[in-house]
């Protein structure tokens, strides 16, 4: 699409889902949109410490309650200055429901996309409804589940990979030494995971992320004590392991591989990369990759054979790697998936329209494209008020241009002179 927009994107306060909005940031930035990002982050310790009053748990989630309409009014502040076209909330972002019907009320789009899966994290029954459009990452029956709440708006759309960030690292000799591995996994301690690499405890295997506690027979896999790790020591991990395993999450131990239905961020990430990886199958992945793309296993007996074989493969390794990462940059990237998501908001909604010529006569044009300029240099709307300049301008760094000095000049002149109104 041709227009330039401002775009709001709402981070969650924590999770797997956070990551993947700071993606989507930089995707819309790449693309020529105007962007900010609420750091609802910045807002997780507080909320992790009510947790630890010695108070009941009546009383803990009515602070609880309290706390989040407190961030809601946090996030329309932002609306407020920045005049968002659109509101992109990722999974679990604050977005309380008297805040979403507030923007639905201003005209203001909202979006959501949902990277969780519908069956487990079952909280997209309230909010989704409330939802301008709403993205999800898996189909039926999960689309008409969402039509039956009222959100008619629902949309399939897949996870990606963000080609500037997710390459292969070039590694020191200490870090090739800590990172690598014959098998790596990166990923929570889900149940399905902890009896499925059970029997690899005794193999050149590292585990790497959180949730793993109680773990006795994988203890000396588990790296870094089963500390979270970062997007930036992932790619480390990826770039220094011969083969990265690639199970997906089930709380189910009936049967290890579950057979379900998305694509986990894991899989375009490590395609993107050109690192090879060994993914169960998935119902979703032929429309996303083919079959010489990315090797899949089909249960767990499948899975200890692939790895003894592709140990030894690694012509065929670097044949799947870079299979998978000319798909990923064909069509998988999140400039794509960020580019369908507007187009689909628009075509069903439109984009409201915040711009109104307020020049007044004589007004040279050149001006007002530099006042233009850099209220998106500062992630402002056209209406921010000059204290709201003042402000983002004091806090910016580099050297001021002579508009920026001009304000600034202006703004001190008018505090020694100006009498404010009594």
């Amino acid at each position: 699409m041709n227009k330039k927009l401002r775009i709001l994107v709402v981070l969650p306060m924590y999770g797997g889902s956070l990551p993947i909005g700071n993606f989507c940031a930089d995707a819309l930035r790449n693309l020529g949109h105007s962007v900010r990002v609420f750091e609802a982050p910045l807002f997780h310790p507080t909320f992790e410490g009510l947790k630890k009053l010695d108070i009941g748990p009546e009383h803990i989630s009515q602070i609880e309650h309290s706390f989040l309409n407190l961030v809601s009014q946090a996030i329309f502040a932002h609306v407020q200055s920045f005049e968002p076209h659109l509101v992109l909330a990722l999974a679990q972002a604050p977005m309380g429901k008297t805040l979403l019907a507030r923007l639905r009320r201003t005209g203001i789009r909202t979006a959501m996309w949902f990277v969780e899966d519908y069956r487990i994290f079952q909280y997209w029954k309230l909010f989704a409804p409330l939802y301008d459009v709403f993205f999800v990452i898996q189909k039926e029956p999960f689309l008409s589940l969402l039509s039956e709440t009222g959100q008619q708006n629902a949309v399939y759309l897949p996870l990606a990979a963000l080609p500037s960030f997710h390459r292969k690292a070039d590694l020191t000799p200490e870090e090739k030494a800590l990172y690598k591995a014959d098998i790596a996994f990166l990923g929570a301690g889900y149940p399905n995971r902890r009896l499925a690499f059970r029997p690899l405890a005794g193999k050149n295997f590292k585990i790497w992320g959180s949730d793993w506690d109680g773990e006795a027979i994988l203890k000396n896999n588990i790296q870094k004590g089963g500390q979270r790790i970062s997007s930036e020591e992932g790619l480390k991990i990826y770039s220094a392991s011969t083969i990265n395993l690639n199970l997906h999450s089930s709380v189910q131990t009936d049967t290890l591989v579950s057979h379900g239905d998305f694509v986990n961020p894991r899989t375009f990430e490590l395609a993107c990369m050109g690192a090879f990886q060994l993914v169960d199958e998935r119902s979703l992945m032929p429309e996303l990759f083919p079959d010489d793309a990315v090797a899949t296993f089909s249960s767990i007996e499948d899975m200890y054979a692939k790895l003894e074989h592709f140990l030894r493969a690694k012509d065929e390794r670097e044949a799947y790697a870079e299979k998978a990462r000319e798909i990923v940059l064909q069509r998988h990237t999140y400039e794509k998936r960020m580019e369908e998501l507007l187009r689909h908001v628009e075509e069903r909604l439109g984009w409201p329209c915040f711009e109104q010529d307020t020049r007044t006569e004589g007004e040279p044009e050149g001006i007002r494209k530099e006042i233009e300029a850099l209220l998106t240099d500062l992630s402002l709307g056209p209406h921010a008020s000059f204290e709201e300049v003042c402000a983002k301008l004091r806090k910016a760094n580099g050297r001021l241009t002579p508009l920026e000095t001009g304000v600034l000049f202006l703004d001190e002149w008018r505090k020694q002179y100006v009498k404010p109104k009594s």
